[in-house]
């Protein structure tokens, strides 16, 4: 796909090229390269669904994904909306239950065309310049600030309209049997594209990393935290269902020899439990939760205990423990939010540390609200109903996921971001001046370094002299010496006050003394004004 949209990027301009030499004016604007990638993904999603239901065409009866081609387009285009998580109402109720595996092909497609729509765009020469080094925190605010409205927009411009042709395809999808919802496909057409375009074009600025530094500190961390807190908990849940297919495997090899689909049928039936993986994954983290889930009505499994009744014929579903008490080891499992929520608090701590002690456990504990809100979300997609009756509940409950995930791990990420905080500030107060300064000294001494190595340091390896003087100075003039005999200024007035108190000899005059050459008057200032030099003063540096 990407190959196609980057010729139909560089013919037009290449013939308005010859036109006009102006790039500015070949340029198109945001909004219809916005629009060309949301055509573009649509066409390539329908056209890979489309081959892939006429293979099931072919290998399934007639009559089931419906009668000729136009039957096989419109099952095609409920696939397309169920990958975007749009339901459907049928005669006896409603279909929410959809693979969540499948939303990474519009997911993908996407991310590629919101990279595509930034080149076309040239939206990297609309991005505010640099600023230089330590340039006020003002100018970088407002820097971020302008990012972030150039990125929504991108979003925007390739949402919109994803929106509105996905609508178009809701109306070609309905038959007498499957009724898309037409609000739930606009609005989740519009959410996944505008969230793969607006992280396509952050990653126009710089890597991931940079990504991260369009957000400020605190919500850095936050985001960072929930992040941490959310991988660990899927990555256990991963885990659990691992062990679960592998303790109850001869239950979903059973399952699979009572379906009997054949070659072509079992190809597609294992793509569809793959693509239902992900949907496990989130039950699994809600049962390491507490709340557990539900396959059908008045029925549980959690880490309490297991109640279930007559499940659907799915291989995947025949890792589902039996019913009745659990045992003592898997309680063991609720303890995993609790330490992803530790790790989520030392990375939040390290990130952004607070200057008072009470704020760090506060911003782990909305690291354990955010995480739950996550999470809520995550169980809302996983599960759903499938048509009425006793199959209208199935996965967890929202809100009980939400409730129990932000208060594990809200709580176990406040202590150990207080006590992560805590002891960076104590480190930081306990290092002495001359351990700062060593990075200091060790970087000026390989400057020193390389610039002998160039010629750019004195040749003379001589050590600069101890005195007040100037080393340039001390070459040529040399430091005055003060003998012995000399008197200070006081001795020198109380001696000739006691010599007017005395009388006069009589006789001539004593001969004057010659002025002594060896000592500086420092207050004869008609050669300009007097310098007082310290000369203790290069002792003390």
């Amino acid at each position: 796909m990407t190959a196609i949209l980057d010729q139909l990027r560089t013919a037009p301009r290449s013939m308005l090229g010859k036109l006009s030499g102006d790039d500015d004016e070949t340029r198109r604007p945001l909004p219809v390269s916005g629009m060309l990638a949301a055509v573009f993904t649509l066409g390539v999603g329908l056209a890979a669904l489309t081959t892939l239901t006429l293979v099931g065409w072919i290998a399934a009866p007639r009559g089931t994904l419906g009668t000729g081609l136009p039957g096989v387009f419109r099952t095609a285009a409920q696939l397309w909306l169920a990958a975007h998580h749009a339901g459907f109402a049928i005669p006896s109720g409603r279909v929410g239950l959809l693979p969540l595996g499948l939303m990474f092909l519009p997911a993908v497609l996407l991310y590629r065309a919101g990279r595509w729509m930034a080149r076309d765009a040239d939206l990297r020469l609309r991005l505010p310049a640099r600023l230089p080094k330590n340039s006020p925190r003002e100018q970088a605010g407002a820097r971020r600030r302008a990012q972030l409205v150039l990125v929504a927009q991108a979003g925007v411009s390739l949402a919109a309209p994803y929106a509105l042709l996905a609508g178009l395809i809701a109306l070609v999808a309905s038959n007498e049997i499957t009724q898309p919802f037409i609000g739930e496909a606009l609005l989740s057409h519009f959410l996944l594209a505008f969230l793969a375009g607006s992280l396509a074009t952050a990653r126009m600025i710089g890597p991931w990393r940079v990504m991260l530094r369009l957000l400020p500190e605190r919500v850095r961390a936050l985001t960072v935290g929930t992040a941490v807190a959310t991988a660990l908990l899927l990555v256990a849940g991963f885990v659990l269902v691992l062990l679960a297919v592998a303790l109850n495997f001869r239950q979903v090899e059973e399952l699979s020899d009572v379906l009997s689909p054949g070659f072509v049928g079992g190809v597609l039936l294992a793509l569809l439990q793959l693509l239902y993986v992900l949907n496990a994954v989130v039950w699994a983290f809600s049962y390491i939760a507490g709340p557990g889930f539900a396959i059908g009505a008045d029925t549980l499994v959690a880490p309490t205990g297991v109640q279930l009744g007559t499940v659907p014929s799915l291989p995947l579903l025949g890792a589902l423990p039996e019913s009745g008490p659990v045992p003592a080891w898997m309680m063991a499992v609720v303890a995993v939010p609790f330490a992803a929520g530790a790790v989520a608090g030392v990375m939040v701590a390290r990130i952004s540390p607070s200057p008072s002690y009470e704020a760090a456990p506060l911003w782990g504990f909305l690291t354990g609200v955010s995480t739950g809100l996550v999470a809520g979300v995550l169980a809302a997609l996983s599960g759903g109903p499938i048509g009425g009756g006793r199959l209208a509940t199935v996965g967890p409950s929202p809100w009980e996921v939400a409730l129990s995930v932000a208060l594990e791990v809200g709580v176990a990420a406040g202590i150990s971001a207080g006590v992560t905080n805590l002891l960076l500030l104590n480190k930081r107060a306990r290092v002495p001046l001359d351990k700062a300064a060593a990075p200091v000294r060790k970087a000026g001494a390989a400057l020193a370094k390389a610039a002998s190595r160039v010629g750019l340091a004195e040749s003379d390896p001589r050590p600069l002299p101890g005195h007040w003087m100037d080393a340039t100075e001390a070459d040529t003039q040399e430091i005055p010496v003060i003998r012995d005999d000399w008197q200070d200024e006081h001795a020198s007035a109380e001696a000739e006050t006691l010599a007017q108190a005395r009388p006069r000899p009589q006789g001539p005059p004593p001969a004057a003394r010659p002025p002594r050459k060896d000592i500086v008057d420092e207050s004869d200032d008609r050669g300009g004004h007097v310098i007082y030099v310290d000369p203790y003063a290069w002792d003390r540096d």
